[in-house]
């Protein structure tokens, strides 16, 4: 990870439109230039729920999208409690104080690696930004997607991520869409059919903290790189208030303290410490 500044605005957003997803999930998009140019895969930004009181804190949000040329960003989020539920009450006009972008997100794959996409739930939301990056440097990339959930209304953006061409694997715990199981079911028969031919794997990732381990696991015992993006609550987005601390190693193997806001959330494999 670069250690150059993160270029970061606070800006007042328009919101654009504001969809219902299903199953309590919602894909909010805002007119926001200075953040839209500015932001890379994987970062965040911090937003300033309306109708709360002047006291309480941003809440975090993984860029679904943005696009610098019409000054747009999106963020996927599920309505699970008080600051969301009043953000589900947004229509389009309405404005909303954002701080952004934040923290550190993924790289871009090496030429003639295979990006390969894991996401549980909402995770997908930042790989959805990455495989629109990827594609516009290296068209003929073509990531795959492994995607997972309790049930297939968990697993979002599918029909996005196809019109990308980017090939979709799903699995859900109760079998309704894809491999009946954990999203490493169909990632791992995929690793065990790839050949010399389909390049050296590089997983990035998005999701819950046993998916991510697992998948850590799975990228130091086959060799290949991994970078996996930690969800924590953050208060500040800045590593100001040590809220979302996380014990990692550095390059040189000793055990630090690091905050995911500003020193992830993206990180490579081998890094977390997760006991």
């Amino acid at each position: 990870m670069s250690d150059d500044p993160i270029r970061s605005a606070v800006c007042e957003a328009a919101v654009l439109s504001h969809e219902g997803r299903g199953a309590g999930y919602r894909l909010l998009r805002l007119s926001a230039p200075a953040v839209a140019a500015a932001a890379a895969p994987g970062q965040f930004v911090h937003l300033r729920v309306p109708a709360l009181e002047a006291s309480a804190l941003r809440r975090p949000f993984s860029i679904c999208d943005a696009d610098p040329a019409t000054g747009t960003l999106s963020v996927l989020y599920k309505q699970v409690g008080r600051g969301t539920a009043a953000m589900a009450a947004l229509a389009p006009g309405d404005r909303v104080d954002l701080m952004g972008p934040l923290g550190r997100g993924f790289p871009l794959p090496p030429p003639a690696a295979a990006p390969l996409l894991v996401g549980g739930g909402y995770g997908v939301a930042p790989l959805y930004f990455l495989a629109r990056t990827i594609l516009r440097g290296r068209p003929d990339a073509a990531p795959h997607l492994f995607v997972g959930g309790r049930t297939a209304s968990d697993l979002l953006l599918l029909d996005e991520f196809r019109a990308l061409g980017v090939a979709v694997h799903p699995a859900t715990n109760d079998g309704s869409l894809g491999e009946r199981g954990l999203v490493t079911i169909p990632l791992d028969a995929f690793l065990r059919a790839a050949g010399p031919s389909d390049g050296k794997p590089v997983l990035y990732a998005c999701g819950p903290s046993p998916m991510l381990r697992a998948l850590d696991e799975r990228a130091l015992a086959g060799g290949f790189p991994a970078w996996l993006s930690l969800d924590r609550r953050m208060a500040c987005g800045v590593g100001a208030c040590c809220g979302c601390a996380q014990k990692a190693r550095g390059p040189d193997g000793a055990v630090r303290v690091a905050m995911v806001c500003s020193d992830g959330p993206v990180f490579p494999q081998g890094s977390i410490v997760w006991d």
